[in-house]
């Protein structure tokens, strides 16, 4: 049997996919092929319970010819819109797996009602509840790390990666990273990591570092990036794909959260294991004592670290 996986949106959404492609490749002897957007297709590709990697496109007639010659017997979407089920509908794909949600759902035929907006679960719980309308004798349960990058004997760093690429609700201040980075350096060494759209915050902290630290944005891939990342001791950020990323090679991670039901942890905290997540929601305009909680928590992160490394 074949299997298409589809997640088509950006790297988090992405991310928070890939329990299904590892349980159905695990639990079964099916072909499992993930339908991406171009910006995770690489990182898709090196995956060893994903088969093959299809990158989605607006041309919707190359798109499905492409899935078409495939010949797939059942698709699985954990994000639907109205271009991406016309595709599934008009190539021919006999079951088409998918939450009951917004106009799209009328391309499916197989529609499971969980009312994500309800935030009763995390955003990779309600894709692998999917599973059920696959086959619910599945074991839901996966292991972690999905993604596991041999890590070199190094000192210990800690990445602060200030930018949330448009796609957070609750994020700090660029100062207060710049103090929270200046409080680490007394104990580890520093790394700051820069997306493609970061180079105003990039240049901000650049001109106002006043403590040794590294500044780093040349990633030639996203597998570089979170491969680099893999490495960390702590990754700081908000709500963002590298988060998620971090999440992947379960990574130890202090995230920051909208402080709205939608935008916050209990929807979007990462795939790792749950005992190296430390959550924190930001209110909207928070106060130096909430400040110095996290700061506080950030050495408490660190100091502990260490002592489980000596």
């Amino acid at each position: 049997m074949k299997i298409l996986v589809t997640r088509h949106d950006k790297i988090g959404d992405f991310v928070t996919m890939l329990p299904v492609c590892r349980v159905l490749k695990e639990q079964t002897e099916h072909t499992i092929v993930m339908l991406v957007s171009q910006v995770n297709a690489a990182l898709a590709e090196t995956l060893d319970f994903i088969d093959e990697v299809i990158v989605y496109t607006d041309e919707s007639k190359v798109l499905i010819k492409t899935i078409k010659a495939y010949q797939f017997d059942v698709s699985i979407s954990g994000y639907i819109d109205t271009a991406l089920g016309s595709v599934l509908f008009r190539a021919g794909i006999p079951k088409r797996i998918a939450p009951a949600t917004k106009l799209a759902q009328i391309f499916f035929n197989s529609r499971v009602k969980q009312r994500r907006s309800l935030v009763e679960k995390h955003e990779f719980e309600y894709n692998l509840d999917l599973l059920k309308a696959f086959d619910e004798t599945l074991n839901l349960d996966f292991e972690r790390p999905l993604l596991a990058v041999e890590k070199e004997p190094t000192d210990d760093f800690v990445i602060f990666h200030p930018g949330s690429g448009g796609s957070s609700d609750g994020n700090l201040l660029v100062d207060d990273y710049l103090k929270l980075a200046k409080k680490a350096s007394e104990l580890v060494k520093v790394v700051f990591t820069f997306g493609p759209d970061d180079i105003d915050i990039k240049q901000y902290i650049k001109s106002r570092l006043d403590f040794p630290a590294s500044l780093k944005d040349d990633f030639a891939t996203l597998v570089e990036l979170t491969s680099y990342i893999a490495t960390s001791t702590l990754f700081v950020s908000t709500s963002t794909g590298p988060m998620h990323l971090a999440g992947l090679t379960n990574t130890q991670t202090l995230s920051f959260f909208g402080d709205t039901l939608f935008a916050g942890p209990r929807r979007w905290a990462t795939i790792s294991d749950e005992e190296i997540q430390n959550n924190i929601v930001v209110p909207l305009h928070y106060d130096e004592m909430f400040y110095k909680t996290i700061e506080e928590r950030l050495v408490d992160i660190i100091e502990n670290s260490i002592k489980r490394g000596a």
